[in-house]
């Protein structure tokens, strides 16, 4: 299964384009912070990733505060250009 939940603050956020099928697109920069356990030990982490949202979900997205931490649900995919991946937001909480 390919399911990602993630707690992130939105640090940047595109404006909105359209596919080629003419869905609504938003390109988005997510951050989080945590300590999560790793083999009982507490450890930092700390990343950056590329994410979209694509479709109805757009319009909750742009309605989103830059900065706060916010609840994203969605999966990854490879990025176009076969660098990396991107997290594809389709719930927020």
């Amino acid at each position: 299964m390919n399911r990602l939940v993630l707690t992130a603050s939105l640090v940047e956020r595109g404006a909105t384009r359209y596919t080629p099928a003419g869905l609504p697109a938003v390109d988005m920069r997510l951050t989080h912070q945590s300590t999560v356990t790793e083999d009982g030990k507490p450890r930092q982490v700390s990343l950056e990733m590329r994410a979209v949202a694509i479709g109805e979900i757009t319009r909750p997205v742009l309605a989103l505060r830059l900065g706060a931490p916010v609840r994203f649900t969605g999966f990854l995919t490879a990025a176009r250009n076969g660098k990396g991946l991107v997290f594809h937001v389709t719930e927020v909480a």
